[in-house]
């Protein structure tokens, strides 16, 4: 099963990671450009994303390396500063991207709220679009756990195998009998 969701025309990966969602960048950046890669880095160039990143990593992450994000912190003011994915996972000992290289479910992967935040950066109407599909995503994924959790209900044959049933988690519905007045 291909884990996709479309928004504007695009198809969009999304992958669990570690009991977390991880939606592609990559595929998001092919919205506005051939070349994806650069778009990424463009947006990690920015003292505001960074600023962002740091944040979300200090709050979720606590092997973050503090102190060489302030050394980064101070050096994107200047005009030769770059910064890719990859460099940001290595140097930061971050957790809230994933960059991956190959052939098969390549690509730049960040949690939900960093890839939210950069789909405002590309367009406020993508973001609109992106939440609003992921989470009609989500509900019907609970609907679908919810459903596979209900009970299932036999009338016959209980008594006679009982012990099986209850294994496989099944309940006796007792029929009501119609009150006499």
């Amino acid at each position: 099963m291909k884990n996709t969701i479309s928004v504007q025309g695009i198809d969009v990966r999304y992958k669990q990671v570690g009991g977390e969602d991880y939606i592609s960048l990559t595929d998001m950046a092919k919205k506005i450009s051939d070349e994806p890669r650069k778009i990424i880095e463009n947006w990690l160039r920015n003292w505001s994303t960074l600023e962002y990143l740091g944040l979300w990593e200090t709050f979720y992450n606590p092997d973050f390396n503090r102190l060489q994000f302030e050394a980064v912190s101070r050096d994107v003011k200047k005009n030769t500063f770059l910064m890719s994915p990859q460099k940001w996972i290595e140097n930061m000992n971050a957790i809230g991207m994933i960059s991956k290289a190959g052939r098969y479910d390549s690509g730049t992967f960040a949690h939900k709220d960093i890839a939210f935040k950069f789909a405002s950066w590309l367009s406020v109407e993508f973001e609109f679009y992106i939440i609003k599909e992921f989470q009609r995503l989500k509900a019907e994924e609970q609907k679908h756990i919810a459903y596979r959790k209900q009970p299932r209900i036999i009338f016959c044959g209980y008594w006679r195998n009982r012990k099986r049933y209850a294994q496989m988690g099944v309940v006796r519905k007792h029929k009501e009998r119609p009150k006499v007045t």
